[in-house]
């Protein structure tokens, strides 16, 4: 963060950018990255729309948009620098999205190549119609009457666009 943009953030907010420095946001897990991108997000949010209310509201005296939006330099810093920093943290949680999945992907092919069940295979394991569904001669009369409703439901608008 620049030395110069700093006197227009309150120490919360400096102390909220600290933690979106590339050494911070190493030592944080997809959770807690997840976690701080909402509040990033929102300060983000916050600042973009305050500065973008309040050039609205001087076009008129001014004349001009850019004359406008020039008169608000404290929101306008606070608007790009949150940006900046939810860049920064949305491609660290990209990161940590990304192995995550990949960490679990290996699990899942490990288990596989293993012969034995993962926990999504286990509960569907033994049903008979390997799709995870239950098949229809063990679903309750109330489980048939709204899949045929929505069976219906479906025909019926099917019907109505092949009408026209």
């Amino acid at each position: 963060m620049n030395k110069a943009f700093r006197k227009y953030l309150t120490e919360a907010e400096v102390q909220l950018i600290e933690e979106t420095k590339p050494a911070s946001l190493a030592e944080l897990d997809e959770d807690a990255l997840g976690e701080l991108h909402n509040r990033v997000r929102r300060a983000s949010s916050k600042y973009r729309k305050l500065h973008r209310r309040q050039a609205s509201a001087q076009v008129r005296s001014d004349r001009g948009r850019g004359k406008a939006a020039a008169k608000n330099p404290r929101s306008a810093v606070k608007a790009e620098v949150f940006e900046d920093a939810l860049a920064r943290v949305s491609r660290s949680l990209s990161k940590a999205a990304k192995a995550s999945a990949a960490e679990l992907k290996a699990e899942r092919l490990a288990a596989a190549q293993g012969g034995s069940t993962g926990p999504g295979r286990a509960a569907t394991m033994g049903q008979g119609t390997g799709s995870g569904r239950t098949p229809a001669k063990k679903r309750s009369p109330a489980a048939k009457k709204k899949n045929a409703s929505t069976l219906a439901a479906g025909a019926r608008r099917q019907a109505k666009r092949d009408a026209r």
